[in-house]
């Protein structure tokens, strides 16, 4: 057998959407349904779909998929840190709706860059993708504009606070600090800080909130805000305690721009032998498994990251289809988990 018979034979064994269908014993077109909108296939249709499709090893034709619907199956994702622990969470949720559908995911990390967001956004569109997931950073008139002009769904996530080049899903990051600095003023802290990394869109949401509670509270002292332009750690966490400690001994508090801040300033109290939440109170952003884990307990808001990633995967998957239009906003809300490291009395 030629190299070349062989090939032949393997494109004519391919199992096609027909195969599937007749084994099933559905038309195409449902087959099709049950792959791209499960939800309007009834519970034991799509398992029994699936199972076909599973024992079958059928593989969706992409390229096929492309020059029918004019659209290349992919869904692009392009976000900052998407190593970062903040990100795993709404990975999988993209990736959990994702997996019952046709569609497959591309993944970019843009960083903070502006030109590599620009960059992964044209190679994005250039492929004629069915929709688009993208966490932006400061807000910029040429990338705003890339998204209003993508000829897909586009769903921007995490903060709701701008309005959508089309559609948006996340939280109110500026009430969630105004909660989370009240918390701390209810709890009887005066000299309040800020400890973050970065200057990216949501930070400067959550520093207004803070801001704007301290100053209303008659208690905002600029100086007590320290921020750096680094990739968030722990030990960026320790440092910022340190130095705020060493400039600013009397202050009493914190509201950490994430978790691994917050635990590096827990960290750091600990070394020094403050006692947290007596003598110092911590409040992260995110609320990481580990928070609940940590010696105090750390408090810490709750952000909605799977949900995130799963409703903006669910609202790609019903705007590229034919059944119920998605909202153009979704906000999810958040919560302050109250624990140890701020349960001082008032």
């Amino acid at each position: 057998m030629t190299p070349g018979t062989r090939k032949r034979r393997q494109r004519q064994d391919k199992v096609t959407l027909s195969d599937v269908a007749q084994s099933a014993g559905v038309s195409a077109i449902t087959v099709s349904r049950a792959l791209r909108d499960p939800e309007k296939v009834s519970p034991h249709l799509r398992d029994t779909i699936l199972r076909v499709v599973e024992e079958m090893g059928y593989v969706p034709d992409l390229a096929a998929r492309a020059l029918a619907s004019k659209n290349s199956g992919l869904v692009g994702v392009i976000s900052p840190g998407l190593a970062s622990h903040v990100f795993v969470a709404v990975i999988r949720g993209i990736e959990d709706r994702v997996r019952s559908s046709d569609l497959r995911i591309q993944y970019a990390s843009s960083d903070s860059d502006r030109e590599d967001q620009l960059r992964q956004l044209r190679f994005f569109l250039s492929q004629n993708p069915a929709g688009l997931v993208h966490v932006g950073q400061m807000p910029d008139p040429a990338i705003d504009e890339l998204l209003r002009r993508a000829p897909c769904p586009v769903v921007e996530i995490m903060d709701i606070s701008r309005p959508p080049s089309d559609m948006v899903i996340g939280i109110d990051h500026r009430l969630a600090a105004e909660t989370a600095t009240r918390h701390l003023i209810a709890k009887g802290y005066r000299r309040i800080a800020m400890l973050g990394n970065g200057s990216d869109f949501r930070a400067r949401r959550r520093l207004d909130g803070y801001q704007a509670v301290l100053e209303e509270a008659g208690l905002f002292d600029p100086t007590l805000v320290l921020s750096v332009d680094s990739h968030s750690s722990v030990g960026l966490g320790c440092q910022l305690l340190e130095r705020l400690k060493s400039e600013h001994p009397d202050a009493d508090s914190a509201f950490c721009q994430n978790d691994d801040i917050a635990l590096g300033a827990l960290f750091e109290c600990q070394r020094r032998g403050l006692s947290v939440p007596q003598e110092f109170g911590i409040c992260g952003f995110n609320d990481l498994e580990y928070a609940g884990f940590a010696f105090p307990a750390i408090t810490s808001v709750r952000v909605p990251r799977y949900d995130i990633g799963y409703r903006a995967a669910d609202m790609i998957i019903r705007a590229a289809g034919t059944g119920m239009p998605p909202p153009n906003m979704v906000d999810l809300g958040f919560q302050l988990v109250e624990r140890g490291s701020t349960a001082r009395e008032g």
